[in-house]
C-alpha cells in the first residue's frame, strides 16, 4: 500500500452513485411497496452497503483501513430507473472515495439480488464519484505572485565545515514541492544577533523566513530566544501542530522549542535541526500553513 504515514488528519467526504435500471414498472411497485418476496429491498440494500464500507480494504488491496465516521445511503426513483446516492465521512489521512464506490456497487448488486426473481432484465450501470472532499485539493492556496522564503540552517558544526547540512535541503526540498521559491538558503552559527540580524533583513522582501537548528535544550540552542523578541505575534497553533505531530512519531519531539510568528508580511518558522525533525515539522503544517500568508494581506478566511 501507499506510504500515508507521514499526511495529516483532515475531514474527508465522498459521494458515490449508482445506477439500478428495472425492465418494468411492476419491479418499482413492488419495491415502493415493499412486496419483493425477499424482502425489504431498500433496506436490505442499505444495509449490504454499510457492511461493504468499512470492509473495503479487505476487497481492494491497495485500500488502506479507514475508521468510517459516517454513511447515508440515499435513493432516486425516475420512471425504471433507481439511483444510489452513497455518501461516506471520516477524519484521517487519506480519501474515501473508493469506499463510497464500493459501497453504491454493493447497494446495487443487493438490488440486483434480490429483484431478479421478479425481473428477469435489471441492468446495474454508472458507477461513478460525484464529489469529494478534504486533502490538499480541498486545501490550495493559490497565489498571483511567486511566494519567496529564505531558510536558514542554524548551527554551529556545520558553518565550521565539520558536518553536512541535511535539514535545510529538506526544507528547501518540501518548499519547492509547495510551488515556493527558496530565494535565499545560508548557514549561519548559533548566534543569537547574527539570527536576529539575518530575520529583520530577510523579513523585509521575503514572505517566509525559516530557521532550522538551535530549537533544542543546550546552552547554544538560542533560536527562540533570538526571535521571541521580534515576533508581533506568536502563533501558537502552529508550534502545537508541529509538536503534536512530531509527538505521534517519536517521543522526544516534545522537548522541542519550535516557534512561529509574523513579523511584518512574513511568517517566520524556527524548526528542529534534525532531519527528521525538519522533515516531519514541515509534513506538519505544509502547504496549509501558507494560508497564513493570505490572512497577512488582509483578506479573511470565507473569501479565500
Amino acid at each position: 500500500m501507499v506510504d500515508i504515514t507521514h499526511k495529516i488528519n483532515t475531514l474527508r467526504a465522498a459521494t458515490a452513485t449508482a445506477i439500478v435500471k428495472v425492465s418494468k414498472q411492476e419491479t418499482i411497485d413492488a419495491v415502493v411497496n415493499n412486496l419483493v418476496p425477499k424482502g425489504n429491498v431498500f433496506e436490505m440494500a442499505k444495509t449490504a452497503g454499510l457492511f461493504a464500507v468499512k470492509n473495503t480494504h479487505l476487497s481492494i488491496p491497495d485500500c488502506h483501513p479507514i475508521p468510517i465516521e459516517f454513511t447515508s445511503v440515499d435513493y432516486k426513483i425516475e420512471d425504471l430507473t433507481i439511483e444510489i446516492i452513497f455518501n461516506v465521512k471520516t477524519v484521517y489521512k487519506t480519501g474515501v472515495e473508493v469506499e463510497a464506490m464500493h459501497g453504491a456497487s454493493i447497494v446495487a448488486l443487493t438490488m440486483y439480488d434480490m429483484l431478479k426473481p421478479i425481473d428477469k432484465e435489471i441492468e446495474i450501470s454508472t458507477i461513478k464519484l460525484i464529489n469529494k472532499e478534504g486533502g490538499k485539493s480541498s486545501f490550495k492556496n493559490k497565489f498571483s505572485n511567486v511566494i519567496k522564503a529564505a531558510v536558514f540552517v542554524c548551527s554551529d558544526s556545520i558553518f565550521a565545515g565539520d558536518k553536512e547540512d541535511r535539514s535545510g535541503k529538506i526544507i528547501v526540498e518540501k518548499l519547492n514541492a509547495c510551488g515556493v521559491e527558496t530565494a535565499h538558503y545560508e548557514i549561519i552559527p548559533d548566534e543569537l544577533d547574527i539570527i536576529q540580524e539575518k530575520t529583520k533583513a530577510f523579513a523585509k522582501e521575503h514572505q517566509l523566513v525559516i530557521f532550522t537548528g538551535g530549537t533544542g535544550l543546550s546552552t547554544r540552542d538560542v533560536t527562540p530566544e533570538a526571535l521571541s523578541p521580534l515576533l508581533e505575534s506568536r502563533i501558537p497553533g502552529i508550534e502545537e501542530a508541529i509538536r503534536n505531530y512530531g509527538q505521534q512519531r517519536m517521543p522526544y519531539a516534545m522537548l522541542s522549542r519550535t516557534v512561529a510568528g509574523t513579523l511584518g508580511k512574513s511568517l517566520i518558522l524556527a524548526l528542529p535541526g534534525s532531519t527528521n525533525g525538519a522533515r516531519e515539522s514541515m509534513d506538519a503544517v505544509f502547504p496549509h500553513v501558507l494560508h497564513v500568508l493570505h490572512i497577512l494581506k488582509g483578506k479573511n478566511h470565507d473569501t479565500l
